[in-house]
């Protein structure tokens, strides 16, 4: 199967953020089976998600992962020109939910695998595909933590999120976290009978709007951009009518921490005045949502060597968003991000990725089975 012929297929399966993806496991499975790969499908504590591990050549030896998402944001936006979940070509433009985000890096490594199978690899590539990565990683940490069972120490962990093809050394870390208060309703005329949700959320609010505007202070690292740590609340909702005491609200809030600073961390003021909250009567919860750590790869690593050399520029210093490379440098295992695509056509409508992006990241992938060979 051809490159575009392969993202046509994983395009077709609907596979969003927090649903089943037994469809898109099975179908990956067969295909890499077909060509002798070594496939272990792990279930996450969920039940009706798992991740993908498959090796080429003999896993007893340190080799590469390539490693992507398979699960895609959803696709609702009245926006799109043609069902988002089925591959639409254009000119040398491919449309569809996923293609750049990122399951042409993931029809790429596929599309590689009858050379890789056909060459004597001295040095394994494994292919480590995960579920909800757009939920704040939740997947991947079950995979690498199965991996001391499936293979040996990898020497690096390449993670295809869109990077145009150039790989990049750092991304800041990233914590989230979700605050729901809880009142009593009843007629705004009598606010003395009733607690508002809402007001007491003011509170939380304005402590994390405090810490978001000290954050722009330092520390800096100025290979980010911004170079600060960052906060901010993403979504706030409560009540029913304008007359009714509210008597339910809930924010949404999230943190992304230079390399060096704890994620959670930067968090803890927000956390204390729900706490302070909660010790005053107010039925308040803090519910932790996702978290991923920092990836910082240095500039003279032996992977960022390696990339130099298969895609023949040196690696940029960092990017704004994040990934599960930081989650396999927490591991010890060396990691870096390269793959197709321009990040800023990620979860828009009519998302695409250039043919062209595809083939070369293929002859990449190829390139580095060439390197395990020789």
């Amino acid at each position: 199967m051809t490159v575009i012929e392969i993202l046509d297929r994983l395009i077709g399966f609907p596979s969003v953020v927090g649903t089943p993806n037994d469809a898109i496991v099975g179908w990956i499975k067969d295909y890499l089976e077909g060509y002798g790969a070594r496939v272990s499908v792990l279930t996450g504590p969920e039940g009706d998600r798992a991740n993908l591990f498959a090796t080429i050549g003999p896993a007893t030896v340190p080799g590469y992962v390539l490693s992507g998402h398979m699960d895609v944001v959803p696709a609702k936006e009245p926006e799109w020109s043609s069902d988002p979940f089925t591959l639409r070509l254009a000119g040398d433009r491919l449309y569809g939910r996923g293609t750049t985000d990122m399951k042409g890096f993931i029809a790429a490594a596929l599309a590689a695998v009858p050379k890789l199978a056909g060459m004597r690899i001295g040095r394994p590539i494994h292919l480590a595909f995960s579920y909800d990565e757009e939920a704040g990683c939740q997947g991947a940490p079950h995979l690498i933590a199965r991996l001391p069972g499936l293979c040996a120490k990898p020497l690096g962990a390449i993670i295809g999120e869109p990077s145009s093809l150039r790989a990049v050394r750092a991304h800041k870390g990233k914590t989230a976290a979700r605050v729901t208060i809880r009142g009593s309703a009843g007629h705004s005329s009598r606010p003395d009978l009733g607690r508002n949700a809402i007001h007491a959320m003011a509170e939380v609010l304005n402590a994390a709007v405090a810490e978001a505007e000290r954050l722009t202070h330092g520390p800096f690292d100025p290979t980010f951009e911004p170079a600060y740590s960052s906060l901010q609340v993403g979504t706030i909702a409560g009540g029913q009518a304008i007359n009714i005491i509210p008597d339910h609200c809930a924010l949404e809030v999230e943190a992304r921490a230079i390399a060096g600073v704890d994620p959670a961390g930067l968090l803890r003021p927000v956390k204390a005045t729900v706490d302070a909250l909660h010790s005053r009567g107010v039925d308040a919860e803090w519910t932790h949502m996702s978290a991923y750590p920092a990836l910082s790869l240095a500039s003279d690593a032996s992977l960022a060597g390696v990339m130099a050399e298969l895609t023949g520029q040196a690696p940029l210093a960092a990017v704004s968003y994040g990934s599960e490379a930081g989650l396999y440098q927490a591991a010890g295992i060396e990691a870096i991000i390269c793959g197709p695509g321009d990040i800023g056509r990620a979860h828009k409508p009519d998302e695409f990725i250039l043919t062209s992006e595809l083939a070369a990241c293929q002859r990449m992938i190829e390139a580095l089975g060439h390197r395990c060979a020789a």
